[in-house]
């Protein structure tokens, strides 16, 4: 016997609830008006709406800021967008060739990727053989080296291409870099398209991008999962000559279900082997994000 409230006759199921529609505002960093997106759950389908709301092709966004429009290394789009983040997606401008002599082993470059087949410059170390090439600038995407393109190719891909150049020996690197806001002063003065500094504190819930899968909403993360990703984060700098939060924050979580120092390479191994992460690397790392953990109580 069903144990159910009996209904009404002719009532009928109350409607499910339904999630309501995540829509994200975005301009181009250098002067639009603001479109509205919704339906992607990957980076590639993000540039994708950005693209079709400003009827640009998706080749044409080099990476993405959140809640400004300036070329800033720490406000770049990831894997999370806080649910009320204002998306400034920036372009292609000019296409500029610089000459390199690697004098040193290391050139000074720290790299990252958009996720989207666009390798760029993330920073540049001060007194670098890079830093004393004005041409050279943080936001640059690298789209050849020595007229070979390395576009779709993965940032690590393209730090051990540049750290295995020989010393002494001229290389060119092709560089596109952003377009800048000033390339839209006359649209700017005729209409409301300047690039505003978005005013937006984004909430703890985010939205979770995925290479695979749906895009999902969850909680932001907690301090203690912050201070192990940015530790990591550093040391693949150190290491591997690139900055990636969200492959730091899947180190993180990776090592936060292994039980020990071998499990936890095995896991890497497991889950990111096609970083050929140094064991030097996965020693520090735990051992970092230990300290992480002590540090945070």
């Amino acid at each position: 016997m069903d144990s159910a409230t009996p209904r009404e006759p002719g009532a009928t199921e109350p409607p499910a609830r339904a999630r309501p529609r995540l829509v994200f505002r975005t301009q181009l960093a250098h002067g639009s008006p603001t479109g509205r997106i919704e339906g992607f759950t990957n980076v590639r389908e993000l540039y994708t709406k950005i693209a079709e709301a400003f009827g640009i092709a998706p080749t044409e966004i080099l990476f993405c800021t959140l809640n400004s429009h300036k070329v800033d290394m720490q406000k770049l789009l990831g894997g999370q967008i806080g649910l009320e983040d204002f998306i400034f997606a920036h372009v292609r401008g000019e296409t500029k060739e610089v000459e390199v002599t690697k004098t040193e082993d290391a050139l000074g470059l720290t790299i990252t990727d958009n996720g989207a087949g666009y390798a760029f410059i993330k920073r540049i170390k001060e007194g670098s053989i890079i830093n004393r090439i004005e041409a050279v600038c943080v936001g640059d995407s690298i789209e050849a080296i020595n007229d070979h393109s390395i576009v779709g190719c993965r940032h690590y891909e393209v730090a051990k291409m540049l750290r295995e150049l020989p010393k002494s020996q001229p290389f060119t690197l092709r560089l596109v870099q952003p377009r800048r806001a000033f390339d839209m002063i006359g649209q700017r003065i005729r209409s409301s398209k300047c690039p505003v500094e978005a005013n937006v504190s984004s909430g703890r819930e985010t939205l979770r991008l995925r290479s695979g899968g749906a895009a999902t909403v969850e909680e932001a993360p907690n301090d203690l999962e912050v201070a192990a990703a940015r530790r990591v984060d550093d040391l693949l700098e150190s290491y591997m000559g690139i900055r990636d939060p969200e492959l730091a924050a899947a180190v993180v979580e990776t090592a936060r279900s292994a039980a020990g120092a071998q499990a936890f390479a095995r896991g890497l191994d497991a889950v990111l082997g096609e970083f050929a992460f140094p064991d030097e690397f996965v020693v520090e790392v735990w051992a970092a994000i230990g300290e992480a953990q002590d540090a945070c109580g």
